[in-house]
């Protein structure tokens, strides 16, 4: 999946940042909150119609999200809920995100925006539960077409596009999103099938 390639490749600039974060005393958990507040902020601005700084600042921000658990491992304060901390937060950061882009659909009266920022918030949402549900039931499912990262990407794409061609940018990555992320909970759905045997 591209969300480990970018780990493996990543992961020694993730390992600086860790010590950095260390130095400043910072905890993972802390560092997970931060990368959230940070997050919401990014929201406001998308929302505010500053879809490029937006971008700016998301890839800062997703720079947040990957050095929590850097840091984890690097003082060795790896915990079950530190990782449901991290988990959790992701998905409220998945919705705040997609709340921003309806925001812009009512400011650009553009309903088609706002129906598949919905629909790709339910996507993202669903692709995740899968997961959660699999590993309930004793599974690992980290297999997916379309997860997290790959739809961080297409998001970035939409922002950074609205500088050529305006909302017509953000509409196209949205619709991607709706439909790739639906997509990949098939899939999921479809995977747990078979590997239960059912």
């Amino acid at each position: 999946m591209l969300t480990n390639f970018a780990r493996t490749q990543a992961q020694q600039l993730l390992n600086a940042l860790a010590r950095l974060f260390q130095r400043l005393g910072l905890t993972p958990n802390a560092l997970t909150l931060i990368g959230f507040a940070f997050v919401c902020v990014i929201a406001v601005v998308i929302a505010l119609g500053y879809e490029v700084l937006g971008a700016v600042l998301l890839i800062v921000g997703a720079g947040l999200d990957a050095t929590d658990g850097a840091l984890a491992r690097l003082t060795n304060r790896v915990t079950k809920f530190g990782g449901f901390l991290d988990s959790t937060l992701d998905r409220y950061a998945d919705g705040v995100l997609m709340l921003a882009l309806v925001w812009r659909g009512v400011e650009l009266n553009n309903r088609w925006l706002i129906v598949l920022a919905v629909i790709a918030l339910i996507g993202a949402f669903v692709v995740s539960y899968a997961r959660a549900r699999a590993e309930g039931l004793g599974l690992q499912l980290k297999e997916g077409w379309f997860t997290r990262l790959e739809r961080m990407i297409v998001l970035l794409l939409g922002l950074f596009a609205t500088l050529v061609i305006g909302e017509w940018g953000l509409l196209i990555a949205v619709a991607v999103l709706a439909v790739l992320s639906n997509v990949t909970a098939v899939q999921r759905i479809l995977l747990t099938r078979q590997k239960l045997g059912a």
